[in-house]
């Protein structure tokens, strides 16, 4: 079993930066990605941004160029810095790691974009 444990949420005002982490308790040099995933009241989980095993990224066009996805194996945590917020990213983040023994995700951390 992993467990993971995401970070770094909060409230933050429309053009404001914030950056989430997602600890692992398992190295994360065996993941074949990690990604962040996000889920707004009323609405379906949605995906943000992925880092594959080898470095390789991918993101929702919605967050492109305002969010960077990154990872450190050796604190076995990934990250999602987040810029120029918007009230629409308002939601829950949730970390995924996808590991060869299976599906993992972390219980989620509230990010709120008001003033």
């Amino acid at each position: 079993q992993v467990q993971l444990v995401e970070s770094g949420g909060g409230l933050v005002q429309p053009g404001g930066s914030l950056r989430l982490s997602c600890a692992a308790s398992r190295s994360i040099s065996l993941v074949n990605s990690m990604a962040w995933y996000r889920q707004a009241p009323g609405k379906q989980r949605e995906f943000v941004a992925l880092v594959n095993s080898g470095g390789s990224t991918a993101y929702a066009d919605s967050v492109k160029g305002r969010f960077t996805i990154s990872r450190d194996n050796t604190k076995n945590t990934a990250y999602l810095q987040m810029n120029g917020l918007k009230p629409e990213d308002t939601a829950v983040y949730f970390c995924q790691a996808q590991y060869r023994v299976g599906l993992y995700w972390g219980q989620g951390t509230q990010v709120t974009v008001s003033s």
